[in-house]
């Protein structure tokens, strides 16, 4: 594990910083901030950018955490019932600018049209309705391990978390690359395109807004809801392994995989796979103020269950996508500037 706490030296420097930079926005979804955010990361710590640099281009582990970063859980008031709404007048803005910017020393911060309604920076909180819904937003059941949008060839290469609140210290599961047992798999197998990545249930259309209220990116939205659709009904054959063989990235996400048709060899390689990551999976419990990068071409990761109390003391976390290629989604975007993939 790549890890730094800030020190209060760090928070000194950090703490005018961002208070300068809140006086100039009203949300952390506002796009002159997410487009300044890379500059702006420029007067982070020395220290702190060297480290996340370290981890984006050595790939020392596939798990970056950085602790420290001050949170007032009083000040932060309720956990919200709902992440729609919840990024306007934000209890926790410092904490997501300071996130941001740590982000965008990674790469370029994205959303998807279909993910909670095409917003850069999400919420993951238990929601009442999902508590048993394969889903980010699900509590007493597990939620499986996976790679972040596995089945998109767009998907990030980091998904990263900051904690806001952990009261009943839930645990995040992940699994790094770099602890299997290559030698022990039919590496060959999984390099080829016999698998199938169903999208997951989080681009679904039941879980967004049924309008923007802006008929052009409504538009957008239903086509991507009509290609997502068109990969449930003829799912694209893709491979789980890809880069260096002896040292391989991976994509897979079990829970949303169908198995039915595929040859002999790749569901064993498979479920030789799957195992391996069980056997390796560890776990994470982050407290507030912890920020987590993980690399989402090296590691898979979940979340243990646990009983939500809907009283605005549950688990509270804020996400982002990061790309180190936002080029690669053009065709995607709408514009070159813009962050939301459709």
């Amino acid at each position: 594990m790549h890890e730094l706490t800030l020190t209060p030296q760090d928070g000194a420097q950090l703490a005018p910083l961002l208070t300068e930079i809140a006086k100039m926005y009203d949300t952390i979804e506002d796009a002159e901030l997410i487009r300044q955010a890379r500059v702006l990361a420029r007067s982070l710590p020395t220290r702190l950018v060297e480290f996340l640099e370290d981890f984006r281009l050595g790939e020392p582990s596939a798990l970056c955490v950085l602790s420290g970063l001050a949170v007032d859980e009083e000040l932060l008031g309720p956990t919200p019932e709902h992440w729609r709404d919840s990024q306007y007048g934000s209890p926790s803005f410092t904490q997501e600018i300071f996130f941001l910017l740590c982000a965008s020393v990674l790469g370029d911060v994205f959303g998807w049209a279909t993910q909670q309604d095409g917003r850069i920076m999400h919420d993951v909180l238990p929601i009442k309705g999902h508590e048993n819904y394969e889903i980010g937003s699900n509590s007493l059941q597990h939620l499986s391990w996976h790679t972040e949008d596995a089945f998109h060839p767009c998907r990030g290469d980091y998904v990263a978390l900051m904690c806001l609140k952990n009261p009943d210290a839930v645990e995040t599961t992940v699994c790094d690359a770099g602890d299997l047992d290559w030698s022990s798999l039919d590496v060959a197998a999984l390099f080829e395109p016999e698998f199938t990545q169903m999208p997951d249930n989080s681009h679904q259309p039941q879980n967004a807004r049924q309008s923007t209220g802006d008929p052009v990116v409504d538009r957008l939205r239903i086509r991507s809801f009509e290609l997502i659709q068109s990969w449930n009904d003829d799912p694209v054959k893709r491979p789980i392994l890809f880069g260096d063989s002896l040292d391989p990235y991976m994509a897979l996400d079990p829970y949303h995989m169908k198995t039915d048709g595929w040859p002999e060899r790749s569901l064993r390689a498979f479920e030789a796979l799957c195992a391996e990551i069980e056997a390796k999976m560890r776990s994470v419990r982050l407290r507030p103020g912890d920020l987590v990068f993980i690399d989402n071409f090296r590691a898979v990761h979940g979340r243990k269950s646990f009983r939500p109390r809907y009283d605005g003391s549950d688990r509270w976390l804020k996400r982002l996508n990061i790309t180190r290629n936002l080029r690669g989604s053009r065709g995607w975007r709408p514009a070159a500037d813009h962050r939301v993939i459709y």
